[in-house]
Parts: C-alpha cells; sequence; structure tokens
C-alpha cells in the first residue's frame, strides 16, 4: 500500500484541481466506485484489488457495473465505455480512476482523495487478507491426508523448538506434553481421523526417550563404579611386597640421580627414598 500511495501521490501533481466549491466526498466516493469497487456487494476485497495491490489477488472478470451505478447519475460516474480504457495495474487504475473523477466532481482535489478513499482500499485489502487465509485453511481442510502424512506433520510440530523439542525436554510435565499436542492436533487440519493413533505413538515415544534416558544414567554410573574398583585393585596390587615404592625408588635413581645410586652411593639412596616415601602412606590407606 505504501508503494501505490507514493505512485498516486507524485502521479495526482499533474491531476486537474479545481476549487469551485466543497467537495462532495459521496459523490466522489461513488465516482472512485465506479472504477475500484466493481461487485463490492459480494466481493469485500474489490477496491483492494482493483486499485489497492496486486497482492490481493484477480477481481472477477465477469461482473457488471450495474451493481455499482445503479440508480446513480451517470454524472458522477466512469462509463462502461471509458473503463475499457482503464490500466490492469491497481496503482495505475486508481490514479486515472482518480483523474476523470477529479474532472467530474467539482470542488474536490487530491487532497481529498487520498483522506477519504484511501481509507476504504486498506479496510478492502485487509478483507482480501481475511479471505486468502480463509480460502488458504479451506484448502488444507478438503485436502485428503494419510496417516503417514498426519504423524509426520504433527511430530514436526511436537518436536520444534518452542515446544517439546527433538529430546521431549520441553515436554518433562504431562501438562506441557498435553497442551502441545492439542495445539498440534488442532494445526493438523484434515487429520482428525488419524490423530488418536498419532497422539498415542507420540506418548509412547515420549515415555521411551526418558526410560532410556535414565537407563543411561544407570549404565554411565555404572562405568563410573567398575573404572574406581579397577583403579583400587590395580593400586593394592601395586603395594604388595611394596613393589610401588620399590618402582618408584628404582625411577628416580634412573632418571633423576647423578650416579644412578650405585654401591657407594648411598646418599642418592636416601634421597630417591624419602621422594618416594608417600607410598607407604598411601598403600597403608588403602589396606
Amino acid at each position: 500500500m505504501k508503494t501505490r500511495a507514493l505512485f498516486f501521490s507524485v502521479a495526482l501533481l499533474f491531476a486537474p484541481t479545481f476549487v469551485y466549491g466543497a467537495c462532495s466526498v459521496a459523490n466522489l466516493t461513488r465516482c472512485l466506485d465506479s472504477v475500484c469497487a466493481i461487485n463490492i456487494g459480494s466481493n469485500p476485497a474489490a477496491r483492494c484489488q482493483y486499485c489497492g495491490s496486486s497482492n490481493a489477488g484477480e477481481p472477477t472478470k465477469s461482473q457488471t457495473m450495474k451493481s455499482i451505478t445503479a440508480g446513480a447519475s451517470a454524472k458522477y460516474t466512469i462509463s462502461d465505455k471509458e473503463l475499457k480504457n482503464a490500466p490492469k495495474d491497481p496503482g495505475e487504475r486508481y490514479v486515472w480512476g482518480t483523474k476523470l473523477c477529479l474532472e467530474k466532481v467539482s470542488g474536490c482535489n487530491a487532497d481529498d482523495v487520498t483522506d477519504n478513499y484511501d481509507s476504504l482500499i486498506e479496510q478492502s485489502c485487509t478483507a482480501a487478507g481475511i479471505s486468502a487465509e480463509m480460502e488458504s485453511l479451506a484448502k488444507k481442510a478438503t485436502v485428503k491426508k494419510t496417516k503417514n502424512s498426519c504423524s509426520n506433520e504433527v511430530s514436526s510440530c511436537i518436536i520444534a523448538d518452542n515446544r517439546c523439542r527433538g529430546d521431549f525436554k520441553g515436554c518433562e510435565s504431562d501438562a506441557d506434553f498435553d497442551k502441545y499436542l492439542s495445539e498440534c492436533g488442532i494445526e493438523a487440519t484434515g487429520c482428525d481421523e488419524f490423530l488418536s493413533g498419532v497422539r498415542q505413538t507420540l506418548s509412547e515415544t515420549r515415555k521411551n526417550m526418558f526410560a532410556n534416558a535414565s537407563k543411561l544414567v544407570q549404565k554411565i554410573i555404572a562405568a563410573y563404579q567398575d573404572a574406581r574398583k579397577q583403579k583400587l585393585a590395580t593400586a593394592q596390587a601395586s603395594c604388595k611386597n611394596n613393589k610401588a615404592k620399590t618402582d618408584c625408588i628404582n625411577r628416580v635413581c634412573a632418571n633423576n640421580m647423578k650416579n644412578k645410586c650405585a654401591t657407594g652411593s648411598s646418599h642418592e639412596k636416601k634421597v630417591a627414598e624419602e621422594l618416594c616415601k608417600f607410598y607407604d602412606t598411601a598403600c597403608a590407606k588403602l589396606k
């Protein structure tokens, strides 16, 4: 609508303006309707389709001007003959019709058009949007869906990030799960006959997810317990006959002592024994 309004404003700089008297809004509207509101009685979107936006869809082509001009003076309406020259583009048609209507309805100018008729087009475009949405919903409702397509649709809906998520962490409570199931069931139009089965499958999937998660935690805990037991058994075995301490002394002598604790280097041996003395304390606690 903003693009149309800008085009309209620029084009009307060159439109004729009359100041012979007060503008008759009724006559101006009647004239513009003869261009923009064909079949408005049965098609509330007419003004938007003819003179608003091409996004509103194509107007019904089989209608005549009788529903608009019946009983109205031809002085204030655009004739069928003139309408044959009307542009197809809604924005251009609005400017074209406005120029003719400002010639026919004295005392009116471009501001009178924008002040009084733009709001009618906006209302019509709202109606066009509602009509398009209803048509879309009606088509969805009449499409015959299969059990698999309904299952996929509801499943995709329920595991969305703003609902249960793929791990069902967003539905740990039964209340949340039931709420989202209800929402997704409503959105899945045409799936009523399959919803009971789909809900049962998803409910079982959720329960299995939580049960498997609990089993996985238990497995992890058991693995840590086994690892600790194995490490304890290994440590206890290394303490038998002071093996761990002896191995420690030998490493210190080999890696850190100049003479490798050889005979005659009792000082080095004593230092190594002191460095490995902590094994005495550790092994005493492991007994």
